[in-house]
């Protein structure tokens, strides 16, 4: 043991006059504070104190090691010496609770918000689609990690996260802003789960959000006319009008297949060949043919685009297919169905098919968008003339609507269901829309530019 030297308090003085002697020594200061100087000369402060019993049921002695002199003051030891004393009058181990602290550090630094947002991605991951995933994370990359992401997870507040959810309303992005904030509150319920925060700061922030838009009615051709008839005239007369314009067959065809299919316009933009199912691409044949649109390039909730079984189904036309096969020799060799003419990795632009029907002479007449109104507004109202109650719930699965009350399991299967009606009433459509027009191949080899001289650029 060390020997004990003085009993009376230390000063700054005392301190810098001790050398080292052949033995450790200590020099004794007031509350069981202690400075320890070792035969290498080394100023060490300790505390002895009582904790506990030991095996043989006296209180155990422990000892608290406080850093060395000078880096340590004599002032600072013996505020660690009453911090100390203060942790034994609420009954706890000064050393254990210091231990405690040390690992919650160790832990604040392991586990940013990027670490375990990544681990509670990892998690998802296997239930949702690649896209979906890649969405997901993308998203926090771009709007939350740059600020947040190397944080301690359980130091994060409310207002954090919500200055930057309102630094991406304030770019006008206010669906965005929502669907993030949902994300991150399920990154902080993960990591309540996992032990690694207490709060969720995000959870009750949609309120603090400006609300969602309500979206707008888009314009239809159909919403002028009064009877059937005109409406299918009307619809009919559209795609006359826009086909008949100068521009690339590609973008023809993208047109006629958003109207036969009554998709949406992104699900057109981004079709995939790898979608379309049951065609035999060589012989021209089909055999029940299918449009397999993924769930995560579909309009709806996180739930909707997580779905394992959420893909829309859109079972396709005769003229669907013939349309297809007239399409195949000029972007079957690429991934996307309908490439953007400089980049042909890339789709056409969300505005090319809006762009075409504005020049055939209906801005703010009829959109994209007004194809899929076209549809359910004609095909309700003949179901209803034919006394077809039933095929109501089946246009609205053509369309990708969930019934409401209708979720999980159930939600999943229903989209898959009807399919041999849902094939009669594609048919019966594409037989209204264009039974008796010319045939996509026309759009072939035609004029795509309008010139002051020349025959303009074909395709």
């Amino acid at each position: 043991m060390a020997n004990m030297v003085s009993n009376k308090m230390l000063n700054d003085a005392k301190i810098k006059a001790a050398k080292p002697r052949d033995k450790d020594y200590r020099l004794t200061d007031s509350g069981q504070l202690y400075l320890q100087v070792s035969r290498a000369g080394g100023k060490h402060w300790r505390m002895n104190y009582t904790f506990g019993t030991n095996a043989k049921g006296k209180p155990a002695q422990k000892t608290l090691a406080f850093g060395s002199y000078p880096s340590i003051t004599l002032v600072t030891a013996r505020g660690l010496r009453d911090d100390a004393k203060a942790v034994l009058a609420r009954g706890l181990d000064p050393a254990v609770e210091r231990k405690n602290e040390k690992r919650a550090q160790v832990e604040a630094v392991v586990n940013t918000f990027e670490t375990v947002t990544r681990q509670w991605h990892a998690k998802q991951k296997p239930r949702w689609s690649k896209i979906h995933a890649a969405d997901v994370i993308k998203s926090l990359e771009e709007n939350i990690f740059p600020k947040l992401g190397d944080r301690p997870i359980g130091d994060i507040k409310a207002p954090d996260v919500l200055q930057l959810l309102v630094a991406i309303e304030q770019r006008g992005a206010i669906e965005t802003a929502h669907r993030i904030r949902t994300r991150c509150s399920a990154v902080f319920v993960f990591a309540i789960a996992s032990g690694l925060c207490e709060h969720d700061p995000a959870g009750s922030l949609g309120k603090a959000l400006a609300p969602k838009p309500r979206s707008k009615k888009q314009p239809a051709i159909v919403d002028g006319h009064d009877t059937i008839d005109q409406r299918i005239s009307a619809i009919r007369q559209v795609l006359i009008d826009a086909e008949a314009e100068r521009c690339r067959a590609i973008t023809k065809f993208a047109l006629r297949l958003l109207a036969l299919t009554a998709t949406r316009p992104g699900e057109i933009r981004f079709a995939a060949w790898s979608e379309f199912l049951g065609i035999d691409w060589d012989r021209g044949t089909a055999k029940e043919p299918l449009w397999r649109i993924p769930a995560a390039r579909m309009k709806g909730d996180e739930d909707r685009k997580a779905e394992a079984e959420g893909d829309h189904l859109v079972p396709l036309s005769a003229q669907a297919v013939e349309l297809l096969l007239e399409l195949r020799p000029l972007s079957g060799d690429l991934d996307l169905l309908f490439p953007g003419e400089r980049h042909l990795h890339r789709p056409i632009s969300e505005n090319t098919l809006r762009a075409l029907l504005i020049r055939a002479g209906y801005y703010q007449r009829h959109v994209p968008h007004g194809f899929r109104a076209a549809f359910s507004t004609i095909m309700n109202e003949r179901a209803k003339l034919l006394k077809n109650p039933d095929d109501r719930a089946v246009i609205d699965l053509m369309l990708a609507h969930v019934p409401q009350g209708t979720s999980g399991s159930e939600g999943s299967y229903n989209r898959a269901s009807y399919m041999p009606r849902r094939r009669e009433l594609a048919q019966e459509w594409a037989d209204i829309l264009v039974g008796d027009m010319w045939p996509p191949a026309i759009h072939l080899g035609q004029p795509i530019r309008y010139a002051a001289t020349g025959t303009g650029r074909y395709m």
